[in-house]
């Protein structure tokens, strides 16, 4: 068996300003690079495509840290408890617990579900631009935070069916946990989200609606529902992770269009282009870089000399695949009109995000709706002015600022 020496590569939460530039580095450097995280953990990074995708059917590589991880205590590595100790299908459940728990969620993310969304997401968008169109155009407007973080968070009512009155108090408490680090203040969050979601099963037992927490709560045997903490992960999952992602993502593809006024005009003229802008923006900007994490429960060879050995833990670099250069010519560049737009930036087989097109639907509505409705919408700041998030593992700016100008 080789052996795997490698040099240790810091991957923290230090800026995000060399985000891209070390995901470069770590894509030409070998299949996996020893990598050190938030908290002393060292664990393997795996960014190339060719790597990740075999890796992640790999039945050697599991979730769960309960089960695998050397000493595990809940909430022992704060930087990385809202990653590696939830209860959740995508990132810490292993194979029998993970089919079990997509088959309860998957008939929720149908496409006749998610399209049935559409008018409820085109209102949400008319409802916030008009909010906007309130405003003074010739001052900056925080983008992100008055319509980006907005049209997902707005949606939550309408996708899991909670009561109006429940609503503050359910998004407020998946919130808390979302934006803690861990310790006291992270423990007492995760009992208010539990708190809620237990109200929530309470006030309406198995109800008979279209949402999905009605779904889950009706379709399945009594004995086959979620367990409460299993529901109360799922939930910090779909509207937390979801909400980022479609946040991310918007933001994203705003940057690019108002720093491309060519391929801006192209989607203006042409609606059907969108989809192109979202696949382009997903492949350059992916809301997740990195996502901790995975263990080897036993050797597994990589090639290359590299081992990853029993027990040791893994990060998938799901967004550097986008811009790996052995598979996309100019991977730095934003262009619509790019062939392959293939990127893995919501995961790959078992463990892809069942709630993609939900995104990409809301994405798409917010983006059209905002651009036609503020044609003259511009960046307040220079692009290299934008503060990128302090993460290495989420992928977005802190604020957007822009100028709207005047609506037709």
């Amino acid at each position: 068996m080789p052996s795997s020496p490698a040099p240790i590569v810091p991957l923290n939460s230090s800026g995000g300003r060399r985000l891209y530039e070390q995901a470069d580095e770590l894509l030409t450097a070998g299949p996996a690079v020893r990598v050190r995280l938030p908290g002393g953990v060292h664990a393997w990074s795996v960014t190339r495509g060719d790597v990740i995708n075999p890796l992640l059917a790999n039945p050697y590589l599991s979730r769960d840290p309960r089960k695998q991880r050397s000493g595990y205590q809940h909430g022992d590595v704060p930087r990385l408890y809202r990653w590696d100790n939830v209860v959740s299908m995508r990132r810490t459940s292993d194979l029998d617990d993970c089919s079990r728990l997509r088959a309860l969620v998957g008939d929720a993310f149908t496409p006749t579900r998610i399209e049935a969304l559409r008018p409820v997401i085109k209102a949400t968008v008319t409802d916030l631009l008009a909010a906007l169109a309130r405003r003074d155009g010739t001052e900056p407007v925080d983008l992100r935070t008055d319509f980006a973080h907005q049209v997902p968070l707005r949606l939550v009512g309408e996708l899991l069916g909670v009561p109006a009155e429940q609503r503050s108090t359910t998004l407020t408490a998946i919130e808390a946990v979302l934006a803690l680090d861990g310790g006291a203040e992270q423990d007492e969050a995760r009992r208010y989200l539990f708190s809620a979601v237990e109200t929530l099963l309470q006030t309406r037992p198995r109800a008979a609606g279209t949402d999905l927490l009605s779904h889950l709560l009706a379709t399945y045997p009594e004995g086959d529902l979620l367990s409460a903490t299993e529901l109360a992960s799922a939930l910090a999952l779909l509207i937390g992770s979801g909400s980022k992602a479609t946040t991310a993502l918007i933001d994203s593809a705003v940057r690019e269009l108002l720093t491309h006024h060519d391929q801006r005009a192209t989607v203006r003229t042409d609606p059907a282009r969108w989809g192109d802008v979202i696949e382009e923006t997903l492949r350059l900007h992916p809301p997740i870089m990195h996502l901790p994490l995975r263990y080897a429960t036993q050797d597994i060879d990589l090639g290359e000399g590299v081992v990853i050995r029993k027990g040791e833990p893994v990060v998938i670099g799901f967004g550097a695949h986008g811009r790996d250069r052995g598979i996309h010519h100019r991977p730095a560049d934003f262009d619509i009109d790019r062939a392959d737009k293939q990127h893995l930036a919501f995961g790959h087989g078992l463990h892809h995000c069942l709630g993609v097109p939900l995104v990409k639907l809301e994405a798409e509505l917010a983006l059209a709706g905002l651009f036609e409705r503020f044609p003259q919408l511009a960046l307040a700041c220079d692009p290299a002015d934008l503060e990128p998030q302090h993460s290495f593992i989420n992928n977005d700016v802190i604020a957007l600022p822009v100028l709207l100008g005047d609506t037709p």
